[in-house]
C-alpha cells in the first residue's frame, strides 16, 4: 500500500524503538536534489563535495532537463538533524553520476534505511538508485521531488512507471521546505520500523 504524507504535518514515530543515532542515505539520479534536501533539513552547517561542471564533462554527465546546473556532488553530501532529544539523524547525500558509484557500498555501510529522489520530467535517472536498494534489500521510500513545471502525477502512476514493490512507499515532498523533508525522513524511518517488526514476528512464529 502507498504511503503519502501530507505536507504541514508531521506522522508519529515510535522513537523508543530507535537507537540513538541513525543513519539515512539520501539516493537518486543526477540532478534530483540530494544536495538540496540535506542543505535544507541539516542544524549543522552541511558538507558537500562539490565540483564545477567543465566542459570535459561534455557526453559524460546526462544534464537533459537540468542544463542550469552548474555544480555536482563528486563524493558525499553530510549533514544532521536531532529529532526529539534522543534520535540523531545522520544524512549521507549520494553522488547521482554512474561514475562514482564505486563509492556507493561504502556510504551504504550501516545504513538503516534510503530515501530515493525522483524527478517526474526525469525518472530514469532514478532507476539505478532503485535496483541498488532492491538487491542490498534495504528498505528505502520513493520521494517525487517537487520542482517548477513539472506536472504533478497521482502516486499509483508513479509507482507504476517506475516498477515499485507494493510494500515501497511513495512520498510527495519539496526538498526546499524543511517540513516537508522532515515529514519524508520520519516516514523513511517509520518505513524500516515497520520492517524489521514483520522480521521480527516471522521469527517469533517460526
Amino acid at each position: 500500500m502507498s504511503s503519502i504524507v501530507p505536507r504541514g504535518k508531521t506522522p508519529p514515530l515510535a522513537a523508543d524503538d530507535l537507537p540513538q543515532a541513525v543513519k539515512i542515505l539520501v539516493a537518486g539520479g543526477f540532478g534530483t536534489g540530494k544536495t538540496t534536501l540535506v542543505s535544507t533539513i541539516s542544524e549543522i552547517t552541511p558538507f558537500h563535495t562539490e565540483e564545477t561542471l567543465t566542459r570535459a564533462s561534455i557526453g559524460i554527465d546526462d544534464t537533459s532537463g537540468v542544463e542550469l546546473k552548474a555544480t555536482t556532488t563528486v563524493a558525499m553530501d553530510f549533514g544532521r538533524i536531532t529529532l526529539r532529544d534522543r534520535l540523531d539523524l545522520f544524512l549521507f547525500g549520494t553522488p547521482g553520476q554512474d561514475r562514482f558509484w564505486f563509492m556507493w557500498d561504502e556510504l551504504a555501510a550501516g545504513a538503516l534505511c534510503a530515501v530515493v529522489l525522483v524527478d517526474t520530467r526525469r525518472l530514469p535517472v532514478s532507476f539505478p538508485s532503485i535496483d541498488y536498494f532492491e538487491r542490498r534489500r534495504l528498505p528505502f521510500v520513493v520521494a517525487v521531488n517537487s520542482f517548477s513545471g513539472s506536472r504533478a502525477y497521482p502516486v499509483e502512476t508513479v509507482r507504476a512507471a517506475l516498477d515499485l514493490n507494493p510494500d515501497v512507499p511513495v512520498v510527495m515532498c519539496d526538498a526546499r521546505q524543511r517540513r516537508s523533508v522532515k515529514d519524508l525522513l520520519i516516514s523513511a524511518l517509520e518505513h524500516a520500523l515497520a520492517i524489521e517488526e514483520r522480521a521480527a514476528a516471522r521469527e517469533k512464529t517460526s
